[in-house]
């Protein structure tokens, strides 16, 4: 008997079938996420659309669609789908398959072999698919959770392409959440399903088995909070992205860090990531906090959130929850200063009431003859050329001369900004006497 020949799958309706399994798309249009590799023009999408398959290592995190993309890969690309186990088979069973897929290969089919969990094949194991890989018996397909480079042999690596999948987004999660709901016949709050993708972390298998586990206790068709609550064991705290709470809380954060109260930002930061706000949101806010209230009082701060930032975005969630906290906690501790921010909002001002008077010719360059017979550059002082780079010319307009927009704090690094700035004012001062 080949081992190509199997019992029939059993209807995508039945219900003994786990959720997930009954939601699995069969063509890439039902494919949700990896936009990176399966949009269009994107190097995956664009090699099976030219029916150009080759051996490949899919690596990501669980629940992300390595299974199923395989098999809308051998349904698109009309081959033999033939699934394996690392955890299952051994040298006896990878053999059998081999050969089954040698005759296939004869007769004008070709086999994609999907092997789930490939780093779990040991060095002989894996070994023993490389003549077949060269030969063109199979096309593999091997899925990973772990690092390929570390655990795929690198004979089998060389000849396979390595593609990341990413952890699924909470809208992407969201999708595959509203779909199952109609498969189900059931309601629920978009809010609530929201909730379930952030619990879920990116794993699409997770939250679809929270959503049949819930919807099993769910009354009259609609899904509630209890339900889910009940499942997932912890309290689902609904919050709208887009309306009062949100305001309420990122409000409660900003004046808490500004009040150097770093319990109370902790708080309202774990308010705002319990309920699903967009990290990315919380990041920006961060470094807007980070310019707007410590300023040059302590310059790192801007220098903490931004890293904040890029932790975030290279980590996902949970982990760039933590760069946040960071951040939240740096930021509240630091010394405080709005002096930059007043500053700029003076010069703002000024500009906006004021004339806009010409730029001073000292500080126009000359490129060409007849602007310096203009009097382009004339007076022009090169700081380096004077002690300590401290020079006498006047860079403001003639009727701004002697005007003072920043006014440092003494706090943290800006007491020493404020005592170098007032040197070099009192320098000039004493210069142009």
């Amino acid at each position: 008997m080949s081992l190509f020949e199997s019992t029939p799958l059993a209807p995508e309706d039945d219900p003994k079938r786990p959720l997930a399994e009954r939601m699995r798309p069969e063509t890439f249009e039902d494919f949700v996420g990896q936009e990176h590799i399966l949009g269009s023009g994107k190097p995956l999408r664009a090699q099976i659309e030219r029916d150009e398959l080759t051996s490949m290592i899919l690596w990501g995190p669980p629940g992300v669609g390595k299974t199923t993309l395989a098999r809308v890969i051998a349904r698109v690309t009309k081959t033999d789908f033939v699934p394996f186990s690392a955890v299952l088979a051994g040298i006896k069973e990878i053999k059998a398959v081999m050969a089954d897929a040698e005759r296939a290969r004869r007769v004008g089919r070709r086999t994609v072999l999907f092997i789930d969990e490939i780093h779990r094949f040991n060095k002989a194991q894996q070994d023993a698919f490389l003549p077949y890989v060269e030969r063109g018996d199979i096309i593999l397909i091997g899925a990973t959770t772990e690092n390929p480079s570390f655990e795929v042999v690198s004979a089998l690596l060389s000849r396979a392409k390595v593609f990341a999948l990413r952890a699924l987004t909470v809208d992407e999660i969201v999708i595959l959440l509203e779909r199952a709901l109609k498969h189900l016949q059931l309601a629920a709050p978009r809010e609530l399903l929201e909730q379930v993708a952030i619990f879920s972390n990116g794993d699409a298998r997770t939250a679809y088995n929270i959503l049949e586990l819930a919807s099993a206790v769910a009354r009259e068709g609609v899904l509630d909070r209890d339900a889910v609550e009940s499942v997932i064991d912890r309290k689902v705290l609904l919050y709208d992205k887009a309306g009062e709470e949100h305001f309420n809380l990122i409000s409660a954060l900003h004046k808490s860090i500004r009040s150097s109260d770093a319990d109370a930002a902790l708080y309202w930061l774990a308010r705002m990531l319990q309920g699903g706000e967009d990290r990315m949101y919380i990041a920006r806010r961060l470094v807007r906090m980070a310019i707007e209230d410590i300023g040059l009082a302590d310059p790192r701060a801007l220098e903490q959130t931004l890293a904040a930032q890029q932790a975030v975005h290279f980590l996902g969630m949970p982990e760039g929850d933590q760069a946040l906290a960071q951040a939240a906690i740096y930021l509240a501790i630091a010394p405080k200063s709005d002096a930059a921010y007043r500053a700029l909002n003076a010069a703002m001002e000024t500009v906006t009431k004021a004339t806009a008077e010409p730029v001073p010719m000292q500080l126009r360059n000359a490129p060409t003859r007849a602007m310096k017979e203009w009097g382009y550059s004339a007076g022009y002082q090169h700081a380096h050329q004077f002690a300590d780079a401290l020079n006498t010319m006047e860079c403001l307009p003639d009727g701004l001369r002697g005007t003072e927009f920043y006014h440092p704090t003494d706090r943290g690094a800006e007491a020493r900004i404020r005592q170098r700035l007032e040197e070099i004012r009192a320098r000039k001062k004493d210069q142009e006497k």
